[in-house]
């Protein structure tokens, strides 16, 4: 089910109620009387293939109030206005998006979207707290602009993204508040080495797992830093502050700059492993480029992830904090992907090491993943094929358990 309140970000349902729709849900919407002022009940019967009703006096004979609650596998609040947000805190049951919530035994999300003063006042503040402790997630909102003028936390999270959160929660993988007070600290996407004005060195990563990090780490509570790379065309992760870089040295700067009070350092980026020793400072034409690009001369670039476990490990940063690195791998005749990856984490040095084996149509690019989870002392851990949310909760899911230890 999906619930509506009545925000400007209400036109954003529809979007969220069609993303549902073409995963093959059965989608069954229920606005507030507020909500039908910003869309109108024949756009979301039309988007839901279902009767929409904001009272719990129609239908009555199918006590609806009771059924939709009953019957649902989860309902999704969004947005959630700071009046709506109060009256489920308050238990009450005054028109059918609320009668329905009291009723519901299924995950409950809630997705926020209001002005910054009205999140950031004390009594949403408590509010949401209630709800957290009653088992409802709540999830954070994003930043971003608001009603007229105004910007700042209280923007709804793009459709997408919350669909995402949703069934990331149907698979198992609660959000809950776990990293509450954690100062993380996450890289995303791949570098990019200019050649010259024009040209660069790259790779094929999207920056998706690291993106999924970044939103399930806000989502479960914590201070989350995202230093991302060619990432242009992700939605900002709801709750995360974000720092652009290019090349592996701008990313290397940021990241321990970033680390250095950090709880949890994740290296998701794929960096580059070389860099051009010489930068072209105009455009190569052509012809005079075929000549200098037949033979590129390359330097190593700092092992950023290597680098930052020397530092911890010297006290230069949180002495306690937990470092994450990736490992993209392919095998060869002799060795697997897993074999490479086990080696890779004995040489780097940080406590956990999720491994993915990289190829045509695998990983790089794509919203789904698997591998394993490498830590000290135990045998690897299978992540089964799975969304990269799914996946970034298992891996955040071994950080805490390492953190509790």
């Amino acid at each position: 089910m999906v619930g509506v309140a009545g925000g400007i970000a209400a036109y954003k349902a529809c979007h969220l109620v069609r993303d549902f729709k073409e995963h093959g849900d059965s989608v069954r919407v229920v606005p507030t009387q507020a909500a039908l002022q910003f869309v109108g009940a024949a756009t979301f019967e039309a988007l839901s293939g279902n009767p929409v009703s904001t009272t719990v006096f129609d239908d009555v004979d199918s006590v609806q109030h009771v059924n939709i609650g009953q019957h649902a596998d989860a309902v999704v609040v969004a947005p959630a206005t700071a009046d709506v947000i109060a009256r489920i805190a308050a238990g009450r049951a005054d028109d059918l998006l609320t009668a329905t919530v009291l009723v519901a035994t299924c995950p409950v999300i809630v997705v926020p979207a209001m002005h910054t003063e009205m999140w950031q006042n004390p009594a949403t503040v408590d509010n949401v707290a209630t709800l957290r402790r009653r088992g409802i997630t709540v999830m954070e909102p994003a930043h971003g602009r608001l009603t007229g003028r105004d910007s700042g936390p209280g923007r709804l999270p793009e459709p997408e993204q919350i669909a995402e959160l949703v069934r990331t929660e149907l698979a198992g993988y609660r959000m809950g508040q776990g990293l509450a007070g954690k100062k993380i600290v996450i890289s995303a996407g791949g570098t990019q080495e200019n050649l010259d004005p024009v040209r660069y060195l790259g790779n094929r990563s999207s920056g998706r797992q690291g993106f999924a990090l970044a939103e399930i780490a806000a989502q479960r509570g914590a201070n989350v830093t995202l230093v991302a790379g060619n990432t242009e065309k992700l939605p900002v992760p709801s709750g995360a502050k974000v720092r652009n870089v290019v090349s592996t040295a701008e990313l290397q700067a940021a990241m321990e700059e970033e680390a250095r009070d950090a709880d949890v350092v994740i290296m998701a980026a794929a960096v580059a492993d070389y860099r051009p020793a010489h930068i072209a400072e105009s455009k190569m034409k052509k012809g005079q480029a075929d000549a200098e690009l037949s033979s590129i001369q390359l330097v190593e670039n700092p092992d950023v992830l290597k680098g930052i476990v020397a530092k911890r490990d010297a006290g230069e940063l949180n002495p306690n904090a937990v470092v994450v690195g990736f490992a993209a791998e392919t095998g060869d005749a002799t060795h697997s992907a897993l074999d490479f990856a086990k080696e890779k984490f004995l040489k780097k040095g940080c406590d956990l090491l999720m491994a993915n084996e990289v190829g045509e149509g695998k990983v790089f690019g794509q919203s789904d993943s698997e591998g394993w989870i490498l830590s000290r002392g135990a045998a690897p851990q299978v992540v089964a094929h799975g969304s990269k949310h799914v996946v970034a909760s298992q891996i955040l899911d071994a950080v805490q358990e390492i953190m509790s230890n």
